[in-house]
């Protein structure tokens, strides 16, 4: 090796402005000083672009290496400068986890201490071993989906954007097994009918198909535009809060609309992460235009499946008995959400194209 030639560390380390400080100055923080959130989770994934004099360390055996640009068709002049509205890091994300568990367990336990299940009317308790039942395969699915994306992301900061959404997705289907099989104790419960309703049942497969749509995708920023952008919207949260949430209380329930909000919150904090990385992504200086000519694609593939499994869900609406609830007036919400999602990103929907 000539005299004067770089040598990099063990992992390829490089001088740079900042490099001997131990005050994490070799990234621009957010925010005047950088957040505990920035300290351990700038730059954990390394990037030839920024601190290594070589390229990546290993590859895989086709000679892809260890992270690519090239397996998303959208571009970006500057991955890093992502930060999730959320700040969420493992340890948050755990505590968030924690405490949304143990306060489903305080509720389902003192629900069933006080014998709560029991006076559920007998309709109600049909609606929540068939449809909630049936709902905890889709919230599953998004997992699966949201969990193989994750990897491919090109900063550690979109990677833990997008793996705290699978989780919260995963941890949904969970509460629902573990829900109905608590009450189950106390009421008849099939635990085996949600699976059957969501094979069988005609207003569930448009839902199976927009689902195994976005599963068969393999852009992981497409799968995350697809969940968050479309599908979550037209039909995730049409069906929780404008169908469970709110269907619950005109049947004596308030326990299940109680577990299901934590649903609603986990959405609201997916939806602003995405949102934020949407429109980093829209508004690129040079990667900009091209970026929303993509995204008005994935809206042309996803949004007729959306819509389709949205309208298949109305009959549900008629298995309960408020005279206030319909189909119509919370779908005519959803698109409404829909639409002012689309607005913040400057994303338009294609023509001839209508949730």
């Amino acid at each position: 090796m000539a005299p004067n030639a770089n040598q990099s560390g063990a992992a390829g380390s490089s001088t740079f402005s900042g490099s001997d400080s131990r005050r994490y100055n070799y990234f621009k923080a957010e925010g005047r000083r950088a957040t505990l959130y920035e300290d351990v989770t700038v730059d954990v994934q390394p990037d030839p672009t920024r601190h290594l004099l070589q390229d990546w360390i290993m590859t895989f055996a086709d000679g892809q290496p260890t992270f690519s640009e090239k397996v998303t068709v959208i571009k970006c002049s500057d991955w890093h400068v992502f930060r999730a509205p959320d700040q969420e890091w493992s340890r948050t994300h755990y505590q968030r986890q924690s405490h949304i568990e143990n306060t489903i367990k305080m509720l389902v336990d003192n629900a069933r201490s006080d014998g709560a299940p029991g006076r559920f009317d007998k309709g109600w308790v049909t609606v929540l071993q068939d449809q909630l039942g049936a709902l905890k395969h889709a919230e599953f699915g998004l997992g699966v989906a949201l969990m193989k994306a994750q990897r491919d992301g090109m900063s550690t900061m979109i990677n833990n954007t997008i793996l705290t959404n699978a989780s919260y997705k995963l941890r949904l289907a969970q509460d629902i097994t573990l829900y109905l099989g608590d009450i189950g104790l106390d009421i008849d419960i099939d635990g085996d009918a949600g699976k059957k309703i969501w094979l069988e049942d005609a207003a569930w497969q448009g839902m199976r198909k927009a689902l195994e749509a976005i599963l068969a995708a393999t852009d992981h920023l497409e799968v995350y535009f697809a969940v968050n952008v479309v599908f979550e919207v037209l039909v995730g949260e049409l069906f929780r809060s404008g169908f469970i949430m709110r269907a619950g209380p005109a049947h004596n329930d308030v326990i299940t609309p109680s577990i299901i909000s934590a649903a609603a919150s986990d959405y609201r904090r997916n939806l602003a992460n995405t949102l934020t990385l949407l429109k980093l992504l829209t508004g690129d200086p040079e990667h900009g235009d091209a970026n929303k000519k993509i995204m008005t694609a994935w809206l042309e593939k996803y949004v007729p499946l959306c819509a389709e499994a949205a309208v298949q869900l109305q009959p549900i609406w008629t298995l309960q008995r408020s005279d206030e609830l319909k189909f119509d007036g919370a779908f005519a919400e959803a698109k409404d959400r829909f639409n002012d999602i689309l607005a913040e990103i400057d994303v338009a929907l294609p023509q001839g194209i209508a949730p």
